[in-house]
């Protein structure tokens, strides 16, 4: 399971990136998402992500155009805007279950600044 969440990973950096949201979509998916094979993947998740496969290849290609590609472009914004969406929520899940939750800080404590990057009144 490590290597989908490194993918996952990359995934949500590309969607956090620069260009439309379609662009970075198709992106993200084709060159990080769309081989993973969902039999190493937490019981858990395996449902939302076959609901993503499904969202991300439901449209036949048109010529060269590609499934992922088709389907995209069908799109309206908000719903390109819910599959990255569901990106964001399928790598959450991939780090919770694979017990790599990092605890936030404790409110009130801060980190210590060093004197020489204080700046001097």
């Amino acid at each position: 399971m490590p290597n989908h969440v490194n993918r996952f990973y990359a995934a949500v950096s590309v969607l956090a990136g620069h260009g439309h949201v379609k662009q970075r979509l198709v992106k993200a998916y084709e060159e990080n998402l769309a081989f993973i094979e969902d039999e190493g993947l937490p019981i858990a998740v395996k449902q939302s992500f076959a609901d993503l496969k499904h969202m991300m290849s439901r449209v036949d290609p048109v010529k060269r155009e590609g499934r992922i590609r088709a389907s995209i472009r069908k799109m309206s914004v908000d719903e390109a805007d819910e599959c990255a969406h569901k990106i964001i929520d399928l790598y959450r899940d991939l780090i919770r279950y694979s017990g790599n939750v990092h605890e936030p800080l404790p409110i009130g404590k801060r980190p210590v600044v060093p004197p020489v990057l204080t700046k001097s009144c």
